[in-house]
């Protein structure tokens, strides 16, 4: 089983800027199975994993996956030293992106510019 948290700065559609988001959607779900909505993360301010630096024991850390609608080349260097694979997607319903993943329609970061 795989826990997957999206970035959902509204709790209902895949935000950008993963490094600044507070708000995740989490899910578990099984490869080619699928998934279930498990809890919403609010984290505060100091946890944007921006500006989290290092330290260890994020809440993201503890996840398999983030999808994501945009992500920079230290967001997703910063989850891989973590064993966490982060996923740009353009897909906006957070159902939809997890079962995508679960069933390997979408599997790699799409990295922008941006180091967020």
């Amino acid at each position: 089983m795989y826990r997957i948290a999206v970035t959902s700065q509204n709790f209902r559609t895949i935000t950008p800027h993963a490094g600044r988001t507070r708000r995740f959607l989490v899910y578990r779900g099984a490869p080619g199975g699928g998934a279930e909505l498990i809890d919403q993360l609010d984290l505060p301010k100091e946890q944007a994993l921006h500006d989290w630096g290092n330290k260890d024991g994020h809440p993201i850390f503890g996840m398999d996956v983030v999808l994501c609608g945009s992500c920079g080349h230290n967001f997703v260097a910063k989850l891989a030293k973590r064993g966490v694979d982060a996923v740009a997607t353009n897909e906006t319903d957070p159902e939809k992106a997890v079962r995508d993943y679960l069933l390997g329609q979408i599997s790699h970061a799409e990295v922008h510019d941006h180091s967020c």
